[in-house]
């Protein structure tokens, strides 16, 4: 094998979206703010205050699809199939998603490294995003995921 590249971090995500203002007002909700929108790009830019940038693409096919192709129907497509974002507080995020009416698709759950929690969830256009946390205490419903 030649010579490695040396990766340093993740620069940014890019998350094609079909409304742009219906995905800016749930990435909001994890905590992201509008940074850069050029006129006339299909792009907006929006980071945290911890420099987590996505890049939202507003390009994507109208209307609104009842499945992620790559991960709601049985052929399985190669391809990204979610980001994990970690979270300061699990019990905080499940606080923050139950007032905002954002559902649970999936947890909390136990898995990989003790004491982490999951929960996932869902954007407006299905793409699927896992909010990762330390335990911190009595969480209800915590189930060990086992493949």
């Amino acid at each position: 094998m030649g010579d490695t590249i040396a990766i340093e971090r993740v620069d940014h995500i890019g998350i094609r979206v079909r409304h742009l203002d219906r995905a800016l007002g749930f990435y909001r909700v994890l905590g992201f703010e509008l940074a850069h929108r050029a006129k006339g790009d299909d792009v907006a830019i929006v980071r945290n205050t911890h420099g987590v940038e996505l890049n939202l693409i507003f390009n994507a096919n109208a209307g609104d699809p009842e499945a992620n192709i790559l991960m709601d129907i049985r052929d399985k497509f190669p391809g990204y199939t979610h980001m994990a974002l970690r979270v300061a507080s699990i019990p905080a995020t499940l606080a923050a998603l139950k007032a905002n009416g954002i559902a649970i698709t999936q947890g909390p759950v136990s898995f990989g490294e003790p004491g982490h929690v999951s929960v996932f969830v869902r954007d407006p256009d299905r793409n699927v995003i896992e909010l990762r946390g330390r335990e911190q205490g009595e969480i209800e419903g915590v189930a060990r995921y086992v493949p």
